[in-house]
């Protein structure tokens, strides 16, 4: 049997690299697929992908078994993520992604959008649906992970995600109510 990521984690925090080889292995597509599709730029998406594990490097010795690994690592990508769009706006250049609305996986053929456009339609959530969703999209968690996380039943997440996917796509069809 495989040790558990968060197993893994902890003693590659304490200098066990081949902790840290099994964790890149398990986990490498995950998240350069993730960056990929927000990104939709190959080598864009290996740059950002570099800087998440470089900033899981330099975050090993904080890191406590008690959290769940893939979240961690998935905050770590979105924040990665964020920091490569402002440092591209911050120097000029035009400031887009595909808009997947969380819901799968973007068609190539989708228009893409502007982040300031996508941020005015997730403000008209709620704070807690927009959690949900980033929980359930970027991170991939299951509703169960999502309720503990959020501290609540698994059936209020569920529908938490539900009611934002719904509300998104309301918003985005031009039929919202």
């Amino acid at each position: 049997m495989l040790p558990a990521d968060e197993h893994l984690m902890a003693a590659y925090a304490e200098g066990d690299m081949q902790a840290f080889e099994i964790l890149y292995a398990r986990h490498r597509d995950r998240i350069l697929g993730y960056l990929f599709n927000r990104l939709r730029d190959r080598d864009e998406a290996e740059d950002v992908f570099q800087a998440v594990f470089a900033k899981l490097h330099a975050a090993r010795d904080r890191y406590h078994e008690g959290i769940p690994f893939l979240p961690w690592i998935f905050t770590i990508a979105r924040n990665a993520l964020i920091d490569h769009l402002r440092r591209d706006r911050a120097l000029g250049r035009h400031l887009s992604f595909t808009d997947d609305a969380g819901m799968g996986v973007a068609d190539p053929r989708t228009p893409r959008r502007s982040i300031r456009d996508t941020l005015g339609e997730l403000s008209s959530l709620s704070p807690a649906q927009r959690e949900a969703l980033a929980l359930r999209f970027d991170q991939d968690l299951s509703f169960e992970d999502i309720a503990a996380q959020l501290q609540t039943s698994s059936g209020n997440a569920r529908q938490l995600v539900s009611r934002a996917v719904r509300r998104l796509r309301a918003i985005l069809t031009g039929k919202e109510v």
